[in-house]
């Protein structure tokens, strides 16, 4: 019998970790929620492969595929609001603060049961592709010095050439993976819209910051391919450490 690739958990000979490790953080995430894991939003890849593998080699207690909707509810409620409001922005719920617990309660259901019900937790494509400029990067009379300088990326396979490399694309899915595999959400500052379009735009880190109002990915994209805007970025800080670091420019309006 031929072995399964990989490094193998112990008594779980249909989970491989190295098959883990190399899927996309959007697959681990399906695949966790399709396991019956709750709150997967705002997970990070190690985080998403360590509850798979629990899940899948029935390490949880009680996370098997529809245990979670079936007791959620009532543990809920006996959660105390503080708590309920955390657990809710990290499914992606956004305007907390001015929740109830009951709306709070049925908010974090409709999330993590996958209807959608709250803002920015609608369901969105596997791949969102390179977008209409292919990943490259938009140039024009008011090009800064950092987008000259940085790295361009056009693909979800390409790496910095260096820990601490700014690097610069228009890429969808490039930006997304990054924003996702560090808990970030799509987000807007309410009160800076234009119309029927969104105001600035933001990512939301999972930080204490109730004056974010969470969106989707598609009406994020819109609006930053609408303004033909930048993403600048760093994989890594030049010490090594994860980085967070990111601004959005306009070739056209230095000033975005």
């Amino acid at each position: 019998m031929a072995e399964q690739p990989g490094n193998q958990t112990p008594n779980t000979p249909g989970i491989s970790e190295t098959e883990l490790r190399e899927s996309k953080v959007d697959e681990l995430r399906e695949r966790a929620e399709k396991a019956g894991v709750s709150g997967t939003s705002g997970l990070k890849k190690d985080e998403l492969i360590d509850a798979i593998v629990e899940a899948e080699s029935g390490g949880g207690d009680g996370t098997g595929a529809g245990a979670a909707s079936g007791t959620a509810e009532d543990e809920l409620r006996e959660s105390k609001v503080d708590e309920l409001r955390e657990r809710a922005k990290d499914d992606g719920v956004g305007g907390t603060s001015g929740m109830k617990k009951d709306e709070l309660v049925d908010a974090i259901v409709d999330a993590e049961s996958g209807r959608g019900g709250a803002d920015g937790a609608d369901e969105t494509p596997d791949d969102l592709g390179a977008g209409p400029d292919g990943g490259h990067i938009r140039t024009g009379a008011e090009t800064s010095k950092s987008l000259k300088y940085s790295q361009e990326v056009t693909s979800t396979d390409e790496e910095p050439e260096r820990e601490g490399r700014s690097l610069a694309t228009t890429h969808h899915q490039v930006i997304r993976e990054w924003a996702e595999s560090r808990g970030g959400v799509p987000a807007t500052v309410p009160g800076t819209e234009h119309g029927d379009h969104l105001g600035v735009l933001r990512i939301d880190f999972g930080g204490d910051n109730d004056d974010l109002r969470h969106v989707s990915w598609e009406e994020w994209f819109e609006t930053f391919d609408e303004r033909k805007l930048n993403f600048i970025y760093q994989e890594q800080r030049s010490d090594g450490n994860q980085s967070t670091f990111f601004i959005l420019e306009s070739p056209d309006r230095e000033d975005a």
